[in-house]
């Protein structure tokens, strides 16, 4: 199973997503019997380097909150007393 197949929430497989559906258009019967199950395969890949990418991102992001709470939290300890 895969997520929603929108371009736009997922710029970095949007060919792989463009040339999954096409096939799926070509191949009505097909798709059922592994007509598109090679696109399929690149399409997930592409979903899984998207996630890693996005997770990466994240916890980046994380990283700095965290350093950034914990400089208030040594600031508002040091002019507590």
């Amino acid at each position: 199973m895969h997520p929603p197949l929108t371009l736009h929430r997922h710029p970095m497989c949007a060919e792989i997503i463009e040339q999954f559906q096409k096939c799926h258009l070509d191949h009505p019967l097909g798709k059922f019997f592994g007509e598109c199950t090679d696109l399929k395969i690149k399409l997930d890949r592409c979903f899984r380097e998207e996630k890693a990418v996005k997770r990466k991102a994240n916890f980046e992001q994380s990283k700095k909150l965290r350093e950034s709470l914990q400089a208030y939290r040594k600031e508002a300890a040091g002019t507590g007393q």
